[in-house]
């Protein structure tokens, strides 16, 4: 009986030896298949354990301002929130890296209008996470680069209707973001609490300072979201002006440069803006691209009223039809 149970835990033994042999090699080859893609090409693969920087711990700065007012990082939950930001951020590598590289395109453009309403330009951040710098709808209905929902664009002079949003418009949402966040600075004296504003309104901060009783964005309780919100326009600022340091490599010809346009003032209603911008030299598509506040396919102008109107010049005028035109 004892021979005869030692042959069967043999028998066992080879009969599961040969079953795991079986499945290593089928794993083996469904492994190879997965690496190649249906041309045969294999593919390039980086394993976890191969790339050393996403296990790599993020360093916190000593010290850090934002627009002129010193971050408490030596209170232990200010470092640790920003720490949070800057990992969340640093290892979102394709989000990070198409957001840096709009920076070069849309900075110039927010930086000389905040410079001549007096806005620090440390705002700019507040912007990326904002909209990463895209004409962002969200599910709020708040639109553009800095997110106006449209009875607050109406209060800061913005133009929307059924043929014009400007919130659409980076210049003149940027104007009107310079607006706001002043004011907000005037009623809380403190930049941090009006970048705070904008993402929590007015009227929550002030409460929080009344029920609270504090005055400094630190020492608040608030919403998560609010709470996270300057850490993450920490985050970026740390990462934008230092992107080596946070895992990011972007040659400077791969950045997206400034858009070339000519601008023309339109005083007379268009009946039909596809006909307009072939008359332009360009088409539907490349002018509502530049213009993304116009929303229909007419713009009525009363009298007395104008419109300024981008008309895509140099190598940005270049269409699919004038492309095949020149072959």
């Amino acid at each position: 009986m004892k021979t005869r149970n030692i042959l069967i835990i043999a028998s066992l033994v080879v009969l599961l030896t040969g079953f795991a042999a079986t499945y290593m090699v089928i794993n083996a080859q469904s492994n190879k298949a997965e690496e190649t893609d249906y041309e045969g090409e294999e593919r390039d693969f980086v394993y976890f354990d191969q790339i050393d920087h996403l296990t790599h711990d993020i360093e916190i700065p000593k010290s850090m301002d934002f627009a002129g007012e010193s971050v408490p990082l030596e209170l232990f939950y200010v470092s640790e929130r920003l720490e949070r930001e800057l990992l969340v951020n640093s290892y979102l590598h394709a989000s990070t890296l198409l957001l840096l590289k709009r920076t070069t395109r849309w900075f110039p453009v927010m930086d000389s209008i905040m410079r001549r309403h007096g806005l620090p330009d440390d705002f700019k951040y507040l912007a990326m996470i904002e909209s990463a710098l895209t004409n962002a709808v969200s599910s709020s209905k708040a639109v553009g680069f800095w997110q106006f929902l449209e009875g607050t664009g109406k209060d800061y002079g913005l133009e929307i209707n059924r043929e014009v949003d400007m919130r659409y418009n980076v210049e003149l949402e940027t104007v009107a973001a310079c607006k706001y966040l002043k004011d907000a600075y005037n009623k809380f004296g403190s930049w941090t609490l009006a970048a705070a504003a904008f993402n929590a309104g007015n009227g929550r901060i002030s409460r929080s300072i009344s029920e609270q009783h504090v005055t400094s964005y630190y020492d608040m309780k608030l919403s998560e979201e609010t709470e996270r919100y300057l850490f993450r326009i920490l985050a970026l600022k740390l990462i934008t002006e230092n992107p080596a340091k946070y895992g990011f490599q972007i040659s400077d010809y791969l950045k997206y440069n400034p858009l070339q346009y000519k601008t023309i003032t339109v005083t007379q209603s268009i009946s039909n803006l596809a006909d307009f911008a072939l008359e332009q030299g360009t088409n539907y598509k490349m002018l509502k691209y530049f213009n993304p506040w116009l929303r229909a396919n007419t713009l009525t102008i009363s009298t007395g009223n104008s419109y300024k109107i981008k008309i895509p010049t140099g190598r940005y005028a270049m269409t699919h039809a004038k492309l095949l035109k020149g072959k």
